[in-house]
């Protein structure tokens, strides 16, 4: 018999959490499905900043700058000057925009390393021959380190981590499970940086800036607490699968299936021309980080800043361009070893493919600088966020309750506008002075962003990648539905959810300092 007819389907909800979990998703799926697509969207929010600004400007509304006590006023976008800005300056918005230049000079290097093999055979190499007891730890990790490689982790890590399962005889849908979870659910928890790491930072500078034009928040902003996250990440959804969703009779595909043949197993492994690469490449990144390391310890180096720091140095402010250059360096390697490059135009064809990929984002980008620009010329932003940090501060309420309050509103938000960035580019404007303004530095309060925007990615049918794992899952289990990813991914992220957003009260109670800055 079946598992599917010896078991309740998963699509049932059995308990009363999950029925009423289940309608919250249909409802949130049903809204979200209504909403226009994120380009349109922010050209939507561009007009109501429009006519805001225009009838705030009529009545009067201002706010008086705590810092430098100046009295700013709404500025209204349809007046002369407005519309000025508006269309003689749309190319320079869109040329200025932090994260732009950032994300294209990183994924110079990512596309490199990707499109040579170097990512797909690190992921495989880590989680081969993994003891069995380890295995769900294992993967999870993987995933962690996976963020380096963007998106594509999830189109690899999925497969993967369901062939690797169905190896060491455990559930393929299980191990699916683990991919994705890891990949979405701890989207912000790397041991490594990213180009999330990257592209958040800018926008939170620029946002910064309202309240000090010399504040920046570098990319090594979250860095610490991005490898401590990822650690805790793995292993609080380790303990959930292992000893929760393991223990689910429901697990098991509609029709038995055998193990992996030969093939399927060559396709795991690593082959011995692709472990010497991986050695070599290894090596290379360990000599260009000890380069880089000894090249900042003199006091007069010319990678240090002015006043001899750090933070302020060449090497901080062009990250974008350093890790570029570091995954571009290491994919050329390994792509040459392996034979995947043959010739230098390789290199740039797999620049240029990379580039392609990374045209939907840039469409979003000209809509969402033009927003930006309207919306910070309006001065709307400034006086919400004085106004803002003046009611904050009447509540009399504790730095952490305000970042808690702030993940909770986060969370529900992110279920319905998926994209990391678009929604950091939304909230970070107003969020980020308003806090600075009561005392909660930038890095801390993208730090609270990036938990509350990671764990509901992996339950939010809006997301892509949701119908992605889905279609993996029904390989196994054709009877597989909406209901059934839900009823194994919420358990995963509300644990995961408190556990780290506790991890990050903790941390941030300690003084201790989330990473450079």
């Amino acid at each position: 018999m079946s598992a599917t007819s010896a078991q309740p389907q998963a699509t049932e909800p059995q308990s009363r959490i999950l029925r009423t979990a289940f309608r919250s998703f249909a409802a949130i799926e049903k809204i979200g499905n209504k909403l226009p697509n994120p380009f349109w969207l922010f050209w939507i929010l561009a007009g109501v900043v429009a006519v805001l600004s225009a009838v705030l400007a009529a009545v009067g509304v201002s706010a008086v700058h705590p810092g430098t006590h100046e009295i700013i006023k709404v500025q209204n976008l349809l007046s002369k000057d407005g519309l000025t800005m508006a269309v003689e300056g749309a190319v320079d918005n869109f040329a200025a925009f932090p994260p732009l230049a950032t994300i294209l000079t990183v994924m110079f290097g990512i596309a490199v390393a990707e499109r040579s093999g170097l990512f797909s055979t690190l992921l495989r190499r880590m989680v081969a021959r993994v003891p069995g007891k380890y295995l769900t730890f294992a993967l999870s990790m993987t995933a962690m380190v996976s963020h380096v490689a963007g998106d594509a982790a999830y189109v690899t890590l999925m497969p993967l981590g369901a062939l690797i399962f169905r190896a060491a005889g455990r559930s393929p849908v299980l191990g699916c499970i683990v991919a994705y979870v890891s990949v979405s659910a701890g989207y912000d928890a790397s041991p490594s940086l990213t180009t999330t790491d990257v592209l958040l930072s800018s926008i939170s500078t620029a946002a910064a800036h309202t309240i000090d034009a010399h504040y920046v928040v570098t990319p090594l902003a979250n860095y610490f607490f991005g490898v401590g996250s990822s650690v805790l990440v793995a292993l609080v959804i380790t303990l959930v699968v292992d000893k929760v969703l393991a223990r689910r009779r429901d697990l098991e595909p509609d029709e038995p299936v055998a193990a992996p043949d030969a093939e399927e197993l060559e396709a795991i492994e690593v082959t011995g021309q692709q472990r010497r690469a991986l050695r070599t490449t290894g090596l290379v990144a360990l000599g260009l980080i000890a380069f880089l390391v000894v090249a900042m310890v003199p006091a007069s180096s010319p990678l240090r800043g002015e006043s001899g720091g750090i933070v302020d140095s060449p090497l901080v402010g062009g990250m974008a361009l350093v890790l570029g250059v570091f995954f571009a360096v290491l994919g050329t390697v390994y792509g040459r070893m392996t034979g995947t490059f043959s010739a230098a135009r390789d290199i740039i064809a797999a620049m240029a493919d990379g580039t392609r990929s990374m045209a939907p984002i840039l469409v979003l980008f000209f809509a969402i600088s033009q927003f930006l620009a309207y919306f910070k010329w309006t001065n709307i932003g400034n006086i919400l966020a004085v106004k803002g940090a003046e009611t904050l501060r009447d509540l009399h309420m504790h730095g952490w309750t305000v970042l808690v309050a702030l993940a909770v509103l986060i969370t529900f938000m992110n279920l319905v506008i998926t994209s990391g960035s678009a929604l950091w580019a939304l909230a970070a404007p107003v969020l980020v002075p308003m806090l600075m303004l009561i005392g909660i530095d930038a890095e801390t309060t993208q730090a609270v962003y990036r938990v509350a925007d990671s764990v509901t990615n992996c339950v939010t049918p809006m997301s892509p990648y949701f119908v992605m794992a889905l279609g993996f899952i029904q390989q196994y289990r054709k009877s597989a539905g909406i209901g059934t990813l839900a009823s194994l991914t919420i358990p995963i992220a509300a644990v995961v959810w408190v556990v780290w957003i506790a991890f990050f009260v903790a941390w941030y109670l300690l003084g201790l300092p989330f990473g450079v800055s």
